[in-house]
């Protein structure tokens, strides 16, 4: 049995500073914060990270940043993803340098894959390292989707240990789940912060959740209550959760992870351009959401 992604893991957000740089002081912060609040995980440089942003030095110091903090408390995953394999496979290699847990590897985006070279692509990723790799499913935003039977396929290769489906479609995440239960080395995570509680009941072993940044305790609750057999507990802390993910509809991703955890009083500065901050009917809207999750 291999290594096991599980609970509640937040895709942590890069905090910057005015002029756009990364904000070291605050991130380590936000690392305490999260693991003071009970997630089982945690994974700089995903999509609510801006990856997108940083160049390969700064990716190292992120990575670094968070590994140093975390103090082996929780696994550490690294977001590992470029448009092309080799691309990919550079900061594989950044991420095993620095020690990271297990990386998570986003479908190509802008190019529009078959299944066969999607296979191919991963199943090169893999080859190239030792670290356990997740794959990460997100249709909304890449326009590429990995088909249960392909997901089904990879996860025969060993060092594939889970897939993160962020399509917000129940049926595939249980397709994920079905046709791969078998397969004791390989998992399936969900990545629609409203669906968790569903996800768990099916078989799921966890969440990558961006809400999680800014209400960590509810998140880690539907993941914790369930593991106790509160099933009542898991399902009132999702309902709990849902208003935060439904307002997270405002503005451009991850506009409003930032404004909530600056509201809290964290300094994580706002998304680097051309994301724009929320408008002041929306910081509105979204304080009274935090009002109510009792969060500010």
């Amino acid at each position: 049995m291999g290594f096991v992604p599980r609970g509640i893991i937040p895709p942590i957000i890069t905090p910057l500073t005015d002029d756009g740089e990364v904000n070291y002081p605050v991130l380590r912060q936000m690392v305490n914060h999260l693991i003071d609040n009970g997630v089982h995980g945690l994974f700089p440089l995903g999509t609510t990270g801006e990856f997108y942003a940083f160049d390969d030095d700064t990716y190292r110091k992120i990575l670094e940043t968070v590994k140093d903090e975390t103090r082996g408390r929780v696994p550490v995953y690294g977001g590992a993803n470029h448009i092309t394999t080799r691309g990919v496979i550079r900061l594989v290699k950044i991420c095993e340098e620095v020690g990271v847990d297990a990386v998570s590897v986003l479908t190509p985006m802008f190019v529009s894959q078959t299944q066969d070279e999607l296979y191919a692509y991963y199943k090169e990723i893999a080859g190239s390292t030792s670290l356990p790799i997740i794959l990460y499913n997100n249709k909304p935003k890449t326009n590429v989707t990995i088909t249960p039977a392909t997901v089904a396929k990879l996860a025969e290769i060993d060092n594939i240990v889970a897939v993160k489906d962020s399509t917000g479609d129940m049926t595939n995440a249980a397709e994920y789940i079905r046709l791969t239960r078998d397969n004791d080395n390989f998992h399936v995570l969900m990545g629609r912060d409203t669906l968790i509680h569903a996800a768990l009941c099916y078989g799921a072993t966890g969440a990558i959740a961006s809400c999680a940044n800014v209400a960590p305790r509810i998140a880690a609750d539907i993941y914790d209550k369930f593991m106790e057999g509160d099933l009542k507990g898991s399902l009132d802390a999702q309902f709990e959760l849902a208003p935060l993910r439904i307002a997270c509809g405002m503005g451009t991703f991850p506009a409003v992870i930032k404004e909530g955890l600056v509201q809290q009083g964290i300094p994580v500065g706002k998304c680097l351009a051309p994301i724009g901050e929320l408008t002041p009917e929306e910081k509105e809207k979204l304080h009274q959401v935090l009002v109510d999750m009792k969060l500010v």
